[in-house]
């Protein structure tokens, strides 16, 4: 999405967003998630998205936002070569479609080409993405107890991957 395009679509993302922490996803948020605050989290990742050092991949079903991804290059010196994946999410309406290897998938084209061929994520310990990233070529460096606060408020551990693109 072109940062015209997200800012054209706060609403929906902020509603998939939230749709996404009311239902569990441990993606940095605590609940209630007040549809402004999520709206807000989008807004502010318009700056990295305009500039070439974020990116936001969407999965649409008709109209619908069903899903996203996020790509972020690292921005030291020493890792031209590495990018982060974030923020991947998928409405629980969209799940259980592939929408989640797709939106995996796509984010391993865009990492080629802007030349990031090392790519690293994290997820909650025993969360359902946590089975899926193997999947997609992930290997699991090791885990972090007591990492974050869940939405509910309990701490939890996190899963550390990367993925090797060469």
């Amino acid at each position: 999405m072109s940062a015209d395009e997200v800012r054209r679509s706060l609403p929906a993302l902020g509603q998939l967003l939230k749709a996404c922490v009311e239902d569990g996803a441990g993606i940095g948020f605590l609940l209630p998630m007040p549809q402004d605050e999520a709206e807000a989290f989008w807004a502010s990742k318009l700056p990295a998205i305009e500039s070439g050092e974020a990116f936001l991949l969407a999965a649409r079903q008709g109209a619908d936002i069903a899903g996203v991804v996020m790509l972020v290059k690292a921005g030291a010196d020493n890792q031209p070569h590495r990018a982060d994946v974030a923020k991947l999410m998928v409405h629980p309406e969209h799940r259980r479609k592939g929408l989640a290897r797709k939106l995996m998938s796509a984010i391993d084209g865009l990492a080629r080409s802007e030349n990031r061929w090392m790519l690293v994520l994290d997820t909650v310990t025993g969360d359902r993405a946590e089975k899926l990233y193997p999947t997609c070529g992930y290997q699991k460096v090791g885990v972090i107890p007591d990492y974050a606060y869940n939405s509910h408020g309990h701490l939890d551990a996190t899963t550390v991957f990367f993925k090797d693109l060469r």
